[in-house]
């Protein structure tokens, strides 16, 4: 969980307890601008939920606008509370915290937040109040932005989720959640195709690698045969051919004496007595 969000969940934890003893409209009432003027409290949905509090809807119409306050101060902004009428006025802690909370909705939508904007939205009479404003809701931990005052406008690069969703948004949400579901599955079904597709092929390239490789060696080994048997062929039909074979290979064999000895030229072969003694048991 957000840190700033379990800080306000925290700081509200003791007006939801408190609740339970505010049992008469004006105690639910006071309790309602207690925990909406305190530090750290910015969200509201959990005491909206409490039984006394809850009753303050359906309860005397004196008290009733207590109900509608706490309501703005959990999901709604500054021009809400602009244009409803017979609210309860605010206090200066009650208007900051407010105008913070409204920066954070703002702060979602796709419109540029000039200082034009921003002042108007916020009812704000100066860009020094605006300026004010948004660098104590940075202070707070409420968002991350930068004023560009050169440009005129806040930069929000992200914001705390404090904000409690309206109930009438919540089918719109659950809408918009399954119509992003609905894309996930797909996706992910595209995915899985496309890899059992590449398995596939792969396995097949595999097999044909090793039907390949199987033919290759096949044709190897055949040559060599064929090979053996034609030279077993040439040594049956001409002896002669197969005797002069075997003797230009013993031939091949003998080495080149370096130095002539007594009697014996220099170059001559050694082991010529073992060659003419082979060949003779050959032609024999």
């Amino acid at each position: 969980m957000d840190p700033t969000q379990q800080k306000a969940l925290n700081a509200l934890e003791s007006f939801i307890l408190l609740s339970s003893s505010a049992s008469s409209p004006r105690a639910a009432a006071d309790l309602v601008k207690q925990a909406t003027s305190a530090p750290n409290t910015y969200v509201f949905a959990e005491l909206l939920q409490t039984k006394n509090i809850a009753a303050l809807k359906t309860g005397h119409p004196e008290y009733a606008s207590s109900y509608t306050l706490l309501e703005i101060f959990a999901w709604g902004t500054w021009a809400d509370y602009s244009s409803t009428p017979n609210l309860p006025s605010l206090s200066d802690v009650q208007a900051h915290k407010l105008r913070q909370l409204s920066l954070l909705s703002l702060s979602t939508s796709p419109t540029a937040l000039t200082y034009t904007h921003l002042l108007t939205a916020l009812s704000l009479s100066s860009t020094r109040a605006l300026e004010n404003l948004v660098i104590s809701t940075i202070y707070a931990g409420l968002l991350v932005a930068k004023l560009d005052t050169k440009s005129q406008r806040v930069d929000v690069s992200s914001i705390s989720p404090l904000r409690d969703l309206r109930p009438a948004k919540v089918p719109e949400l659950i809408s918009t959640l399954d119509t992003w579901n609905g894309r996930c599955v797909s996706v992910l079904e595209d995915l899985e195709n496309h890899i059992k597709d590449v398995r596939q092929k792969a396995l097949e390239r595999r097999k044909r690698e090793q039907r390949d490789e199987g033919a290759v060696e096949k044709l190897v080994g055949q040559s060599l045969k064929d090979k053996g048997k034609a030279g077993e062929k040439r040594m049956a039909q001409d002896p002669v051919a197969g005797r002069e074979a075997v003797m230009g290979e013993g031939i091949d064999g003998m080495d080149l004496d370096e130095k002539a000895g007594p009697g014996r030229p220099r170059g001559a072969k050694r082991g010529g007595g073992a060659f003419k003694n082979a060949a003779k048991r050959m032609m024999g």
